[in-house]
Protein backbone atom coordinates (compact mmCIF):
# COMPACT_ATOMS: atom_id res chain seq x y z
CA UNK A 1 0.00 0.00 0.00
CA UNK A 2 2.83 2.40 0.93
CA UNK A 3 4.66 1.54 -2.25
CA UNK A 4 1.50 2.24 -4.24
CA UNK A 5 1.01 5.63 -2.57
CA UNK A 6 4.68 6.52 -3.20
CA UNK A 7 4.34 5.65 -6.86
CA UNK A 8 1.17 7.74 -7.11
CA UNK A 9 2.81 10.79 -5.46
CA UNK A 10 5.83 10.43 -7.74
CA UNK A 11 3.52 10.31 -10.74
CA UNK A 12 1.70 13.43 -9.55
CA UNK A 13 4.96 15.35 -8.94
CA UNK A 14 5.74 17.98 -11.57
CA UNK A 15 8.16 16.83 -14.25
CA UNK A 16 11.50 18.59 -14.54
CA UNK A 17 12.37 19.75 -18.06
CA UNK A 18 15.57 21.69 -17.43
CA UNK A 19 19.23 20.89 -18.09
CA UNK A 20 20.96 17.99 -16.31
CA UNK A 21 22.89 18.39 -13.06
CA UNK A 22 25.70 20.93 -13.32
CA UNK A 23 29.17 19.42 -13.17
CA UNK A 24 32.63 20.72 -14.00
CA UNK A 25 32.55 18.92 -17.33
CA UNK A 26 29.16 20.34 -18.23
CA UNK A 27 30.27 23.83 -17.18
CA UNK A 28 32.89 23.59 -19.93
CA UNK A 29 30.75 21.97 -22.61
CA UNK A 30 27.15 23.13 -22.14
CA UNK A 31 26.16 25.94 -24.53
CA UNK A 32 22.90 27.40 -25.72
CA UNK A 33 21.94 29.77 -28.53
CA UNK A 34 20.49 33.19 -27.79
CA UNK A 35 19.71 34.54 -31.29
CA UNK A 36 18.99 38.08 -30.13
CA UNK A 37 22.21 38.39 -28.14
CA UNK A 38 24.18 36.78 -30.95
CA UNK A 39 22.80 39.30 -33.41
CA UNK A 40 23.61 42.13 -30.98
CA UNK A 41 27.21 40.90 -30.57
CA UNK A 42 27.76 40.42 -34.30
CA UNK A 43 26.32 43.85 -35.08
CA UNK A 44 28.42 45.71 -32.51
CA UNK A 45 31.55 43.74 -33.35
CA UNK A 46 31.11 44.29 -37.08
CA UNK A 47 30.56 48.03 -36.67
CA UNK A 48 33.58 48.34 -34.37
CA UNK A 49 35.91 46.43 -36.72
CA UNK A 50 34.64 48.41 -39.70
CA UNK A 51 35.27 51.70 -37.90
CA UNK A 52 38.75 50.64 -36.81
CA UNK A 53 39.60 49.65 -40.40
CA UNK A 54 38.37 53.00 -41.70
CA UNK A 55 40.42 54.92 -39.13
CA UNK A 56 43.59 53.01 -40.06
CA UNK A 57 42.99 53.68 -43.74
CA UNK A 58 42.85 57.41 -43.00
CA UNK A 59 46.37 57.16 -41.57
CA UNK A 60 45.45 57.30 -37.88
CA UNK A 61 46.71 54.33 -35.84
CA UNK A 62 44.16 52.39 -33.82
CA UNK A 63 45.86 50.28 -31.11
CA UNK A 64 44.97 46.56 -31.25
CA UNK A 65 44.50 46.57 -27.48
CA UNK A 66 41.35 48.64 -27.83
CA UNK A 67 39.91 46.16 -30.32
CA UNK A 68 40.77 43.26 -28.02
CA UNK A 69 39.11 45.03 -25.07
CA UNK A 70 35.89 45.77 -26.96
CA UNK A 71 35.44 42.76 -29.24
CA UNK A 72 37.46 40.08 -27.47
CA UNK A 73 36.69 40.77 -23.81
CA UNK A 74 33.58 42.98 -23.77
CA UNK A 75 31.55 41.11 -26.39
CA UNK A 76 33.22 37.83 -25.44
CA UNK A 77 31.98 38.06 -21.86
CA UNK A 78 28.56 38.99 -23.22
CA UNK A 79 28.52 35.65 -25.07
CA UNK A 80 29.70 33.83 -21.94
CA UNK A 81 27.01 35.48 -19.80
CA UNK A 82 24.17 34.50 -22.11
CA UNK A 83 25.20 31.40 -24.07
CA UNK A 84 27.75 29.43 -22.01
CA UNK A 85 26.88 27.33 -18.95
CA UNK A 86 25.80 30.59 -17.30
CA UNK A 87 23.09 31.07 -19.91
CA UNK A 88 22.12 27.40 -19.82
CA UNK A 89 21.72 27.17 -16.04
CA UNK A 90 20.54 30.69 -15.14
CA UNK A 91 16.85 29.64 -15.47
CA UNK A 92 17.27 26.81 -12.94
CA UNK A 93 20.02 27.94 -10.53
CA UNK A 94 19.73 31.21 -8.61
CA UNK A 95 23.49 31.57 -8.27
CA UNK A 96 23.98 31.11 -12.01
CA UNK A 97 21.57 34.01 -12.55
CA UNK A 98 23.68 36.03 -10.10
CA UNK A 99 26.85 35.30 -12.07
CA UNK A 100 25.08 36.48 -15.22
CA UNK A 101 23.96 39.68 -13.47
CA UNK A 102 27.51 40.63 -12.44
CA UNK A 103 28.91 39.84 -15.88
CA UNK A 104 26.32 41.98 -17.67
CA UNK A 105 26.27 44.78 -15.10
CA UNK A 106 30.00 45.23 -14.50
CA UNK A 107 32.34 43.03 -16.54
CA UNK A 108 30.93 43.52 -20.06
CA UNK A 109 30.48 47.33 -19.73
CA UNK A 110 33.98 47.75 -18.26
CA UNK A 111 35.71 46.23 -21.27
CA UNK A 112 33.34 47.88 -23.75
CA UNK A 113 34.26 51.26 -22.26
CA UNK A 114 37.99 50.42 -22.38
CA UNK A 115 37.60 49.86 -26.13
CA UNK A 116 36.93 53.63 -26.54
CA UNK A 117 33.92 53.22 -28.85
CA UNK A 118 32.95 56.92 -28.80
CA UNK A 119 36.42 57.98 -29.90
CA UNK A 120 36.20 55.44 -32.71
CA UNK A 121 32.80 56.72 -33.86
CA UNK A 122 34.02 60.33 -33.87
CA UNK A 123 37.19 59.41 -35.78
CA UNK A 124 35.46 57.18 -38.33
CA UNK A 125 32.56 59.59 -38.99
CA UNK A 126 34.22 63.00 -39.47
CA UNK A 127 30.99 64.50 -40.76
CA UNK A 128 29.11 63.65 -37.56
CA UNK A 129 32.05 63.91 -35.19
CA UNK A 130 31.54 67.56 -34.16
CA UNK A 131 27.82 66.96 -33.54
CA UNK A 132 28.55 63.91 -31.41
CA UNK A 133 31.11 65.83 -29.36
CA UNK A 134 28.67 68.72 -28.92
CA UNK A 135 25.99 66.29 -27.70
CA UNK A 136 28.44 64.69 -25.27
CA UNK A 137 29.41 68.06 -23.80
CA UNK A 138 25.85 69.41 -23.63
CA UNK A 139 24.30 70.48 -20.33
CA UNK A 140 21.80 67.63 -20.52
CA UNK A 141 24.59 65.07 -20.79
CA UNK A 142 26.41 66.68 -17.86
CA UNK A 143 23.31 66.37 -15.67
CA UNK A 144 22.52 62.79 -16.68
CA UNK A 145 26.12 61.66 -16.14
CA UNK A 146 26.61 63.35 -12.77
CA UNK A 147 28.47 60.71 -10.67
CA UNK A 148 25.78 60.52 -7.99
CA UNK A 149 23.12 59.82 -10.63
CA UNK A 150 25.08 57.18 -12.57
CA UNK A 151 26.08 55.37 -9.38
CA UNK A 152 22.52 55.45 -8.03
CA UNK A 153 21.15 53.98 -11.26
CA UNK A 154 23.84 51.29 -11.28
CA UNK A 155 22.86 50.23 -7.76
CA UNK A 156 19.08 50.56 -8.11
CA UNK A 157 18.63 48.58 -11.35
CA UNK A 158 19.73 45.18 -9.92
CA UNK A 159 17.68 45.86 -6.78
CA UNK A 160 14.64 46.44 -9.00
CA UNK A 161 15.35 43.24 -10.91
CA UNK A 162 15.71 41.03 -7.84
CA UNK A 163 13.03 42.48 -5.58
CA UNK A 164 10.15 42.87 -8.00
CA UNK A 165 8.19 40.65 -10.42
CA UNK A 166 10.77 41.68 -13.02
CA UNK A 167 13.03 38.78 -11.93
CA UNK A 168 10.54 36.00 -12.67
CA UNK A 169 9.15 37.74 -15.77
CA UNK A 170 12.50 37.23 -17.48
CA UNK A 171 11.97 33.46 -17.35
CA UNK A 172 8.60 33.63 -19.10
CA UNK A 173 9.21 36.28 -21.77
CA UNK A 174 12.04 36.47 -24.29
CA UNK A 175 11.44 40.19 -24.73
CA UNK A 176 11.72 40.85 -20.98
CA UNK A 177 14.86 38.71 -20.82
CA UNK A 178 16.61 40.61 -23.60
CA UNK A 179 15.51 43.99 -22.26
CA UNK A 180 16.88 42.96 -18.87
CA UNK A 181 20.26 42.30 -20.47
CA UNK A 182 20.24 45.79 -21.96
CA UNK A 183 18.95 47.35 -18.72
CA UNK A 184 21.95 45.89 -16.88
CA UNK A 185 24.61 46.77 -19.46
CA UNK A 186 23.52 50.36 -20.20
CA UNK A 187 24.03 51.89 -16.73
CA UNK A 188 27.22 49.89 -16.33
CA UNK A 189 28.63 51.33 -19.55
CA UNK A 190 27.72 54.93 -18.60
CA UNK A 191 29.27 54.40 -15.16
CA UNK A 192 32.62 53.18 -16.51
CA UNK A 193 32.65 55.58 -19.47
CA UNK A 194 32.35 58.69 -17.31
CA UNK A 195 34.81 57.55 -14.64
CA UNK A 196 37.55 56.00 -16.78
CA UNK A 197 37.60 59.05 -19.10
CA UNK A 198 39.30 57.22 -21.96
CA UNK A 199 36.58 58.57 -24.26
CA UNK A 200 35.28 62.16 -24.47
CA UNK A 201 33.06 62.78 -21.44
CA UNK A 202 30.55 65.53 -20.57
CA UNK A 203 32.69 66.60 -17.62
CA UNK A 204 36.01 65.27 -16.36
CA UNK A 205 35.73 64.85 -12.61
CA UNK A 206 38.88 64.45 -10.48
CA UNK A 207 40.06 60.91 -9.92
CA UNK A 208 39.46 61.37 -6.21
CA UNK A 209 35.75 61.57 -7.05
CA UNK A 210 36.10 58.39 -9.09
CA UNK A 211 37.65 56.57 -6.14
CA UNK A 212 34.81 57.68 -3.84
CA UNK A 213 32.22 56.62 -6.39
CA UNK A 214 33.93 53.25 -6.78
CA UNK A 215 33.71 52.78 -3.02
CA UNK A 216 29.98 53.54 -3.08
CA UNK A 217 29.48 51.02 -5.90
CA UNK A 218 31.35 48.34 -3.93
CA UNK A 219 29.14 49.03 -0.92
CA UNK A 220 26.08 48.82 -3.17
CA UNK A 221 27.11 45.34 -4.37
CA UNK A 222 27.59 44.24 -0.78
CA UNK A 223 24.19 45.59 0.29
CA UNK A 224 22.46 43.85 -2.63
CA UNK A 225 24.13 40.55 -1.83
CA UNK A 226 23.35 40.80 1.88
CA UNK A 227 19.73 41.74 1.14
CA UNK A 228 19.34 38.64 -1.03
CA UNK A 229 20.93 36.45 1.65
CA UNK A 230 18.77 37.93 4.42
CA UNK A 231 15.50 37.67 2.49
CA UNK A 232 13.44 35.06 4.35
CA UNK A 233 11.07 34.55 1.44
CA UNK A 234 12.29 32.92 -1.74
CA UNK A 235 12.76 35.31 -4.66
CA UNK A 236 10.61 34.00 -7.51
CA UNK A 237 9.70 31.12 -5.20
CA UNK A 238 6.61 30.08 -7.18
CA UNK A 239 8.69 29.74 -10.34
CA UNK A 240 11.42 27.67 -8.69
CA UNK A 241 8.93 25.42 -6.88
CA UNK A 242 7.09 24.76 -10.15
CA UNK A 243 10.42 24.04 -11.85
CA UNK A 244 10.99 21.16 -9.37
CA UNK A 245 14.73 20.86 -9.95
CA UNK A 246 15.63 17.38 -8.59
CA UNK A 247 19.36 17.98 -8.15
CA UNK A 248 21.72 20.58 -6.71
CA UNK A 249 21.31 22.76 -3.61
CA UNK A 250 17.98 23.45 -1.99
CA UNK A 251 16.13 26.59 -3.02
CA UNK A 252 17.07 28.42 0.18
CA UNK A 253 20.75 27.43 -0.09
CA UNK A 254 20.77 28.35 -3.76
CA UNK A 255 19.53 31.85 -2.92
CA UNK A 256 22.20 32.27 -0.24
CA UNK A 257 24.86 31.20 -2.75
CA UNK A 258 23.45 33.70 -5.22
CA UNK A 259 23.58 36.52 -2.69
CA UNK A 260 27.18 35.68 -1.87
CA UNK A 261 28.00 35.67 -5.58
CA UNK A 262 26.51 39.15 -6.02
CA UNK A 263 28.51 40.42 -3.08
CA UNK A 264 31.92 38.79 -3.56
CA UNK A 265 32.08 38.63 -7.35
CA UNK A 266 30.89 42.23 -7.59
CA UNK A 267 33.72 43.36 -5.31
CA UNK A 268 36.30 41.29 -7.21
CA UNK A 269 35.28 42.93 -10.48
CA UNK A 270 36.10 46.30 -8.91
CA UNK A 271 39.81 45.40 -8.82
CA UNK A 272 40.49 45.67 -12.59
CA UNK A 273 38.43 48.87 -12.60
CA UNK A 274 40.69 50.38 -9.95
CA UNK A 275 43.74 49.20 -11.90
CA UNK A 276 42.40 50.86 -15.06
CA UNK A 277 41.80 54.08 -13.11
CA UNK A 278 45.35 54.11 -11.74
CA UNK A 279 46.82 53.47 -15.19
CA UNK A 280 44.77 56.27 -16.72
CA UNK A 281 45.77 58.60 -13.87
CA UNK A 282 49.47 57.88 -14.46
CA UNK A 283 49.08 58.46 -18.19
CA UNK A 284 47.37 61.81 -17.65
CA UNK A 285 50.09 62.89 -15.21
CA UNK A 286 52.74 61.98 -17.77
CA UNK A 287 50.89 63.90 -20.49
CA UNK A 288 50.61 66.95 -18.22
CA UNK A 289 54.33 66.74 -17.47
CA UNK A 290 55.13 66.72 -21.20
CA UNK A 291 52.96 69.82 -21.76
CA UNK A 292 54.57 71.67 -18.84
CA UNK A 293 58.08 70.76 -20.04
CA UNK A 294 57.25 72.03 -23.53
CA UNK A 295 55.95 75.32 -22.11
CA UNK A 296 59.07 75.77 -19.97
CA UNK A 297 61.34 75.01 -22.94
CA UNK A 298 59.47 77.59 -25.02
CA UNK A 299 59.84 80.20 -22.26
CA UNK A 300 63.57 79.46 -21.92
CA UNK A 301 64.02 79.77 -25.67
CA UNK A 302 62.18 83.10 -25.69
CA UNK A 303 64.31 84.48 -22.84
CA UNK A 304 67.49 83.29 -24.54
CA UNK A 305 66.51 84.99 -27.78
CA UNK A 306 65.63 88.18 -25.88
CA UNK A 307 68.93 88.14 -24.01
CA UNK A 308 70.89 87.59 -27.22
CA UNK A 309 69.27 90.66 -28.85
CA UNK A 310 69.44 92.93 -25.77
CA UNK A 311 71.88 95.95 -25.70
CA UNK A 312 75.15 95.72 -23.75
CA UNK A 313 73.90 97.85 -20.83
CA UNK A 314 71.09 95.36 -20.30
CA UNK A 315 73.37 92.35 -20.12
CA UNK A 316 73.38 92.28 -16.33
CA UNK A 317 69.61 92.46 -16.19
CA UNK A 318 69.29 89.70 -18.75
CA UNK A 319 71.70 87.52 -16.82
CA UNK A 320 69.71 87.97 -13.66
CA UNK A 321 66.38 87.60 -15.40
CA UNK A 322 64.01 90.20 -16.70
CA UNK A 323 61.88 92.02 -14.14
CA UNK A 324 58.72 90.41 -15.41
CA UNK A 325 60.03 86.85 -15.12
CA UNK A 326 58.09 84.62 -12.73
CA UNK A 327 58.54 81.01 -11.71
CA UNK A 328 56.49 78.73 -13.96
CA UNK A 329 54.19 77.61 -11.17
CA UNK A 330 53.03 81.19 -10.59
CA UNK A 331 51.89 81.53 -14.20
CA UNK A 332 50.30 78.07 -14.42
CA UNK A 333 46.58 78.34 -13.60
CA UNK A 334 46.62 74.96 -11.87
CA UNK A 335 49.17 76.03 -9.26
CA UNK A 336 49.08 79.84 -9.16
CA UNK A 337 46.69 79.93 -6.21
CA UNK A 338 48.88 77.68 -4.12
CA UNK A 339 51.99 79.84 -4.19
CA UNK A 340 50.94 83.39 -3.38
CA UNK A 341 53.76 85.71 -2.27
CA UNK A 342 53.69 86.81 1.37
CA UNK A 343 54.64 90.42 2.09
CA UNK A 344 56.99 91.44 4.90
CA UNK A 345 54.18 92.72 7.16
CA UNK A 346 52.37 89.36 6.96
CA UNK A 347 55.61 87.56 7.74
CA UNK A 348 56.12 89.65 10.91
CA UNK A 349 52.67 88.80 12.20
CA UNK A 350 52.59 85.86 14.64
Amino acid sequence: MAATMGAMSLALAPAYHGPPELTVARALTEWTLDPWTLGFVLLLGGLYLSGARQVRRSGTPWPPGRTVAFCGLGLGFCVIATMSWVGVYQPVLFYARSVQTILLLLVVPLFLALGRPLTLVIASLPGLGPRIEAAIRSQTAKVLTFPAITTLVLVIVPFAVYFSPWYAAGFHSVAVRELTHLALMAPGFVFFWTLLRVDPVPKAYPYLVSLWVTGVEVVGDAVLGLAVIADQSLIAGAYYHALARPWGPSLATDQVLGGGTLWILGDIVGLPFLAAQLIQMIREDEADAVVIDAELDAQDAARSAQAAGAPADGAGEAAGGTPGDKPWWESDSRFAGRFQPVDDEQQRQP
